[in-house]
């Protein structure tokens, strides 16, 4: 499949523009998604438009392009706000194209409070987690995205759409509240990143975004595992590892307001 210019690089995939030609076959009338982020200044995302399509292809031997459309294609059929995938192979995902700021840019440039970014975020999980899982039967088991943060949201016209669903799978909702705060977390305990107080208003936000009488959706299990996951993820650097150890009380006296 030929690609056309590079529009974004992450730590694990990049993304390409694609003529609409070059697209594949699919559903009359199914556009394609989007282009992918990781944490906060982790991955990039095409949003400047050319095509109806993007190419997002994994890079040595990374993730499952095909179990990622799957995911993708069922939240959506239940009315998540996900991008629809045209094809999909074990690499490669062409994906609608969207237009619009990640979350992230938009409070980079004072167009969305981190407060109202962070109950935003609340929202998509909680909505998330509202859906039936593709493949339990396990009544208290949900899809989960695992890597809902700020750069993994465009803000479209049509509004808030969750990409990079390559981590996606089903468990307990805490696992999920869990990875998302560690995230926030890490950038937020980092003294030597200027966007730690952003990333602590976002994760006051989240955290704080609980529906009236019901207890949190954050679990201490959710929490350790996702420190857990997070300190064996391979992409991490030392450094990001390090502040880990700061996550869990960070969290704690976050939720505790």
């Amino acid at each position: 499949m030929r690609t056309g210019r590079l529009l974004g690089a992450g730590r694990t995939a990049d993304v390409y523009e694609m003529a609409d030609d070059e697209a594949g076959d699919g559903p009359p009338g199914e556009a394609v998604h989007e282009a992918e982020g990781g944490p906060p200044g982790e991955a990039g995302h095409g949003a400047d438009a050319h095509g109806t399509w993007v190419l997002r292809r994994y890079r040595d031997g990374w993730g499952d392009a095909r179990a990622e459309a799957q995911v993708m294609d069922h939240v959506r059929t239940h009315g998540y706000p996900a991008p629809r995938v045209r094809t999909a192979t074990r690499t490669d995902l062409v994906l609608e194209r969207l237009s619009g700021p990640t979350m992230l840019e938009a409070i980079a440039a004072g167009a969305l409070p981190p407060a109202e970014a962070g109950a935003e975020l609340a929202r998509l999980l909680h909505a998330l987690h509202a859906l039936p899982p593709r493949c339990s039967t396990d009544p208290a088991t949900r899809v989960l995205h695992l890597d809902l943060h700020p750069e993994n949201v465009l803000l479209t016209p049509d509004g808030p759409r969750v990409i990079d669903w390559a981590n996606a799978e089903e468990g307990p909702p805490g696992l999920d509240w869990g990875m998302s705060a560690v995230i926030l977390a890490q950038v937020a305990a980092d003294t030597d990143d200027p966007r730690a107080p952003l990333a602590h208003a976002i994760l006051t936000g989240l955290l704080t975004h609980q529906p009236p009488g019901a207890p949190s959706a954050l679990t201490e299990e959710g929490v350790t595992e996702a420190i857990s996951r997070r300190s064996q993820n391979p992409t991490m650097s030392a450094r990001e590892v390090r502040l880990l150890d700061r996550t869990r009380e960070l969290i704690r006296s976050v939720g505790a307001r």
